[in-house]
């Protein structure tokens, strides 16, 4: 009899245990949620549903306010008694209307946003199943509101609010990509992520330098990849997905497999995809300037300016990728969570089809200019503790390191002398963080971050009809960059609808250059430089909340960004006629910028979100006209070219306008709209102003939503006004190989649309269909500034199997 009861107690224990694994489920389909974040303040437990929908919250047992949340669905806020009584079942109700939701960004923990005065988005996975990006930087424009500007097919270089490059700051995982050589050209290295892995996308608007240091100027854009998910059973926790797509435009063939295998304490996900690209077809209908229907081709060891039969085609402009992803996951105890990362990501040699469309005396101007294989490579290694220790409440230890290679590969038509330029980094970096609570209205975030980067970079000459190699000038000097910092950020809520955030960093930075490598080749007058200073920014913003349907935030925040190797170093010809050459008395260039924004919820129907922003850049570090051994032009790839460097010559401003709009409508119908308007210039050597380069033209994206259980569609425009000659910035009204003429002759970007429909369709548990069709009319377009033209009508059909 004591057996029996004893088996009785042991099921009912058992059962009780089983029980504290909540589900959560979307009301209308009744499919699981995952990635639903549950928190609570008392006790401050905090925890994120697997694919399954389901959680542990043993953890919360006693808590009296536990919010869930999910982007998309209603915000639910329930006792763990109510929760209990419920079944540990909660299912949420559709809705895009929250005015809040978890964002990591703002302090690298989680956080409310309607307590973060930053504004902060977030591109949720089921945006981006829906919209089926070809890569990670079209992920980031589905937003519509991170503008993308395109040299070539494999690139992307997003613009926020006037910056871009290296005044934007990319995290993956919490890690900074940024390294030393990230230039104030157009940079490609977010097409190293997967947007496949990608668990979570936020965008930080505005300076986010107290948290993230040096080039988080114009925003931060912050990439979570998949987390290894625990079994919350005795059994393994299997789930995973295949994913396999095409499109007409440049008949891609894509694939995708990740899986991960959970136990109690250990889970492991595995994950690889790959990309292949041939050259872009363009459309039918817009400027003729954008026609380049020829290509150079190799015969005979003679170079041979071949028509094209389809001059729609961008020739060259194929490549492939291959990315890989490897992280491991240790949960010994509850207050104890380990996981190690590794990433890495390939593509092949693409050509660069802006510089393609140069010429020269009446032809093509190169017969190669090609970027070299992007490589990236990251080991990661993050250790999170929970407890309540006396100076945080929560530690977050992230050790990473990094191997970034590109290199750039160059041929003058019918010249035997091909040049080629390898950079190599190796990025390591130390972030310390925490938190502490120090009473139910204060909360204190600090920290301490290293940052070493080692910046390797050779050249050679190939004679092609020989294939002898000799040494050619390096695009950089052999360097070393380093930065020390301490930040703290205070969280203060005054009341439940009004808070407080005020945060101070100090950043200590440190970069020595060896010229030796390049004085056989260029006349420098030295033969080193040595930076070592220092930069203090701060923040200081607050959020009002009333009744729930109205916030209202401002910030004030300051930026900055140190020079680094491409700033003092490079040597490079940036545009015909011209030569970049080192400049080693930079300085540090500082962002003073203020935020004012509110969001109303009216009716449970409409949502109105406005947010304005002012910036001011000094010291600004810009291409100016320069002298090397008091000589303004020298003989470079056998042409004079004028001599220029960067230098902090400049003050620039910026200020715009970005607007929201979405409405429900009856019987699954949905409207949402976002536009965005900005406005900049700089200063000029003789005292004029020229329009800011990287300030894009008024663009958006308004779209027509369906939603029904297994069918998900949206209608959707996305669209970019004309930039006037005038209003182009200086520096780019020279480039001919880039904008089309208006009826003067003069360089200008066309103002452009397109028309698209996309479709998901879920065909069983398992598996879902995604379609699409874009730009319908197949309309000729350039996005501002872009070098290859945009897809002309692309049919896009992919499969989705999840086991």
């Amino acid at each position: 009899m004591k057996k029996l009861l004893f088996l009785f107690c042991l099921i009912g224990i058992s059962g009780f245990n089983y029980s504290q694994t909540i589900t959560i489920k979307d009301k209308q389909s009744g499919k699981p949620i995952d990635l639903v974040t549950l928190s609570s303040e008392d006790p401050k437990v905090f925890t994120i549903t697997n694919t399954g929908g389901q959680a542990t919250i043993s953890a919360f047992k006693g808590a009296k306010k536990i919010e869930i949340r999910m982007p998309g669905f209603k915000t639910v806020i329930k006792s763990f008694a109510e929760i209990e009584s419920d079944g540990f079942e909660i299912q949420l109700e559709a809705s895009n209307l929250n005015l809040e939701e978890v964002v990591l960004s703002g302090t690298r923990w989680r956080q409310l946003s309607s307590n973060v005065p930053s504004k902060i988005i977030s591109i949720s996975p089921a945006e981006v199943a829906l919209q089926n990006p070809q890569t990670a930087a079209d992920l980031l424009s589905i937003s519509g509101k991170v503008y993308l500007q395109k040299s070539q097919q494999g690139g992307g270089s997003p613009m926020i609010r006037g910056f871009a490059t290296n005044r934007l700051l990319y995290t993956v995982d919490g890690v900074r990509m940024n390294n030393a050589i990230f230039r104030s050209g157009n940079i490609q290295n977010v097409i190293n992520q997967d947007p496949f892995t990608i668990e979570n996308t936020e965008v930080l608007f505005g300076p986010g330098s107290v948290i993230y240091g040096s080039d988080a100027i114009g925003g931060v854009m912050s990439f979570q990849t998949l987390t290894p998910q625990l079994s919350l059973t005795d059994k393994p926790f299997i789930t995973g997905k295949a994913v396999t797509r095409t499109s007409s435009a440049n008949k891609e063939k894509t694939g995708h497999f990740d899986v991960n295998v959970g136990w109690n304490k250990w889970a492991i996900v595995t994950s690889f995809s790959t990309w292949d690209f041939d050259h872009l077809r363009q459309g039918s209908h817009g400027p003729d300037d954008y026609i380049k229907p020829y290509y150079v081709q190799r015969q005979d060891s003679i170079d041979v300016v071949v028509t094209q039969d389809d001059p729609l085609l961008q020739i060259p402009s194929a490549y492939s990728q291959l990315n890989l992803m490897q992280k491991i996951r240790f949960k010994p105890t509850e207050k104890w969570d380990l996981q190690y990362g590794f990433h890495y990501s390939e593509t092949s040699t693409y050509g660069r089809y802006d510089r393609h469309n140069r010429v020269r005396n009446g032809t093509a101007r190169y017969a190669e200019w090609n970027y070299g294989p992007q490589k990236w490579m990251m080991n990661n290694l993050t250790v999170n503790y929970n407890g309540n220790a006396k100076l945080y409440d929560q530690m977050t230890l992230r050790l990473a390191q990094q191997s970034f290679e590109e290199s750039r590969i160059d041929r003058s038509l019918n010249n035997d002398s091909r040049n080629t330029q390898t950079e190599k980094v190796k990025a390591y970096s130390v972030n310390l963080d925490f938190n502490k609570a120090i009473n139910q209205k204060n909360t204190l975030f600090y920290g301490l971050e290293y940052v070493f980067n080692d910046v390797q970079s050779s050249g050679y000459i190939t004679d092609i009809s020989t294939g002898e190699n000799t040494t050619g000038p390096s695009r950089y000097p052999q360097s070393t960059w380093s930065s020390m910092a301490a930040y703290v950020n205070d969280e203060f809520k005054v009341t439940n609808q009004f808070s407080v955030q005020t945060g101070l960093r100090y950043n200590y930075y440190k970069l020595d250059s060896d010229f030796t490598n390049n004085l056989a080749f260029y006349p420098f007058p030295f033969d080193s430089a040595k930076i070592n200073d220092g930069a203090i920014t701060g923040s200081l913003g607050a959020v009002y909340r009333t009744l729930n349907s109205w916030v209202f935030s401002t910030n004030f925040g300051t930026g900055f960004r140190s020079p680094n190797v491409d700033d003092v170093g490079k040597v490079f010809d940036s545009a015909p006629g011209t030569l970049t050459v080192p400049n080693p008395d930079l300085k540090a260039e500082y962002a003073y910028n203020v935020d004012l924004g509110f969001a109303k919820v009216i009716s449970n129907v409409i949502k109105v979100d406005v947010t304005g922003f002012y910036t001011i850049l000094q010291n600004a570090m810009v291409k100016r006209d320069y002298q090397l051994n008091g000589e303004s032009s020298i003989i470079y790839d056998g042409e004079v070219s004028q001599i220029q460097a960067v230098q902090n010559a400049a003050n620039a401003k910026v200020y715009g306008i970005q607007l929201g709009l979405e409405v429900n409508l009856p019987a699954g119908f949905s409207i949402s709209s976002d536009l965005n308007y900005q406005k900049g210039d700089e200063e000029l050597d003789d005292g004029t102003t020229s329009p800011l380069r990287h300030a894009v033209p008024l663009f958006g994206m308004s779209s027509l939503n369906y939603k029904a259980e297994k069918l998900n569609l949206q209608f959707y425009s996305s669209y970019q006004a004309k930039r006037n000659f005038e209003d182009l910035a200086f520096e780019e009204q020279g480039k001919d190989e880039i904008y089309a003429k208006d009826a003067n002759g003069n360089n200008y970007s066309p103002s452009w649309y397109t028309l698209n429909l996309k479709g998901m369709y879920v065909l069983t548990k398992n598996f879902s269909v995604n379609a699409g069709v874009e730009n319908i009319t197949d309309q000729r377009y350039r996005l501002y500034s872009s070098g290859i033209s945009a897809p002309g009508r692309n049919y896009v059909l992919s499969f989705r199997a999840d086991f």
